[in-house]
């Protein structure tokens, strides 16, 4: 065995250096790397893209606080506090709330894992790329996924929903509330209470039809017994949602938008019916880590004594609760007035500009991320890049089925004010000035 001696083992004394030696039994073939033993070093950016925001000071500071055990009686009480800030900005009343240790890809798959076992058929809007990924982890987990497709900017009528409903029978629905790759904002009235509707929308002449297409049930119990699951990713918080009232029963969103915290936690809530479609599977979820069964009794939701589960990225919680706290202490209605205000104005200014706004129906552009088509004879490339290199502000192109389509302008929290539509407005105006333009 070759025995390396180093001044290291020399200065740590006989019995440890003779630990040093027997453990050195290798040379090592990495150098410690230079750039880690430089201070680190982050640019000073305006976020103005889709995602992620810029921090909160007070969410900033939050960061910054000592460590504590994620099991500590003062850790249960923020997890407490987070959990009731989750209710406030959901608008439910529902005990089986909590928040996941990961992006709000990993509480989507939360949400679709728990809720989905292997041949229950699933209906999915696909309307950008949030509904491809709920439809992918739905094929993944082996359930019957039933797309309906639509080129970006379409949203999904109630008729459409019924007739979808009627012809798959679903245990569950995904619609997306706020789809940030192409900047449509979905509407909910209605969505809820169809999903629990008497099959044919009332009326006994059709129940009586779709009882003799479908003899099997009764004809009094031609229920859709449908679950909605909503994604509020880039939505909530600076538009109008009302869980319990409008009938969703599993709603999620993210920490890195409109709340102004970092990426890496996100919210989710289910009723007492989607907590029983849980409860009463018949197999297990294939993920442990996002069993929310277990995750249900660590974050005190079960009236139980709470068991480890998994260590939470705990100060990462300390940033959540304050980025609630934020929006609790500035009250829901100023905060959806203030994002629908200042998206307003940008899109005037956009508009003044000459460019064209991809959402042509007003009702139906989210008010946190609008998309502008991109202006004929440019590379969406070029735009974006200048904005960056001669700005230091961030805006984006589009995603998924929106790639080369749109750029993508997002006001959220914080940032949403006329200050930063007056700067992004300034910004494209110069961009459009000096960047390449094709007129071919």
């Amino acid at each position: 065995m070759l025995r390396v001696l180093t001044s290291a083992s020399v200065a740590l004394g006989p019995r440890a250096a003779g630990w040093v030696r027997t453990m050195a039994s290798h040379q090592l073939l990495v150098a410690p790397p230079e750039a880690l033993l430089k201070p680190l070093s982050v640019p000073s950016r305006l976020l103005l893209g889709p995602g992620p925001s810029n921090l909160a000071p007070r969410v900033l500071a939050a960061g910054g606080l000592q460590m504590i055990g994620h099991m500590h009686k003062e850790m249960y009480q923020i997890m407490d506090e987070i959990k009731q800030g989750i209710q406030y900005v959901f608008q439910t009343r529902n005990p089986l709330t909590l928040a996941v240790s990961g992006s709000g890809h990993c509480v989507l798959e939360t949400a679709v894992v728990n809720l989905l076992e292997p041949g229950d058929p699933f209906l999915v809007g696909v309307n950008g790329i949030w509904g491809q990924r709920a439809a992918e982890i739905g094929e993944r987990v082996g359930a019957r996924v039933h797309p309906m497709t639509k080129d970006p900017g379409g949203y999904y009528t109630l008729q459409e929903v019924e007739e979808a409903l009627a012809q798959h029978k679903p245990v569950l629905l995904f619609l997306t509330h706020g789809e940030s790759s192409s900047g449509v904002l979905q509407p909910l009235d209605g969505y809820g209470d169809l999903c629990r509707r008497k099959r044919g929308g009332g009326g006994q002449a059709k129940l009586l039809v779709q009882a003799v297409l479908d003899p099997v049930l009764p004809a009094l119990n031609l229920r859709y017994n449908c679950l909605l699951l909503v994604d509020s990713v880039a939505s909530l918080g600076g538009v109008p949602i009302h869980m319990d009232q409008q009938g969703i029963d599993v709603l999620y969103t993210g920490s890195q938008k409109v709340l102004n915290g970092p990426p890496g936690t996100s919210l989710i809530s289910f009723n007492d019916k989607a907590k029983n479609k849980i409860y009463t599977r018949k197999t297990k979820p294939y993920s442990f880590y996002m069993d929310v069964k277990w995750l249900a009794n660590f974050w005190g939701c079960d009236n139980k004594p709470r068991m480890y589960h998994h260590t939470t990225p705990v100060i990462g919680l300390y940033s959540l609760r304050e980025s609630l706290a934020l929006i609790v202490e500035k009250g829901l209605e100023n905060s959806w007035r203030q994002h629908r205000e200042a998206t307003a104005y940008l899109q005037g200014r956009l508009q003044g500009l000459g460019l064209q706004l991809f959402v042509k129906d007003p009702a139906l552009r989210l008010p946190t991320v609008t998309t502008v088509s991109v202006p004929a004879g440019y590379d969406w490339r070029d735009i974006v890049n200048y904005l960056m290199d001669h700005f230091s502000i961030e805006i984006t192109g589009g995603l998924g089925p929106s790639l080369g389509k749109v750029l993508r302008i997002g006001l959220l929290g914080c940032n949403a004010t006329r200050e930063n539509a007056d700067r992004v407005t300034e910004a494209l105006q110069q961009a459009l000035q000096h960047c390449p333009r094709n007129k071919l």
